[in-house]
């Protein structure tokens, strides 16, 4: 059987779990906001839209945009909406 070296160290407490600052579905909502039209379509390359107004209202919530933008599919496009 090998030998396997290694070291413990005692430590006070875990560190925070850190997470990201930012989406980069971002960028989308302030297109959106500093956009003069208050209805869109939006297709992502790539991306179904049901996963798109997944995480796009996950930052709406995170964003606090709650009540001032909405999301919505209809024949996989997702229409951002001015509240």
């Amino acid at each position: 059987m090998s030998v396997i070296k290694f070291k413990l160290k005692p430590i006070k407490s875990k560190p925070k779990r850190s997470f990201r600052k930012g989406s980069k579905y971002d960028p989308i909502l302030d297109a959106f906001i500093e956009g003069k039209d208050k209805l869109v379509g939006l297709t992502v390359e790539g991306k179904d839209a049901n996963y798109i107004r997944t995480q796009l209202n996950k930052r709406i919530k995170v964003r606090g945009l709650e009540g001032r933008v909405n999301i919505s599919v209809v024949g996989n496009v997702a229409y951002l909406e001015e509240a």
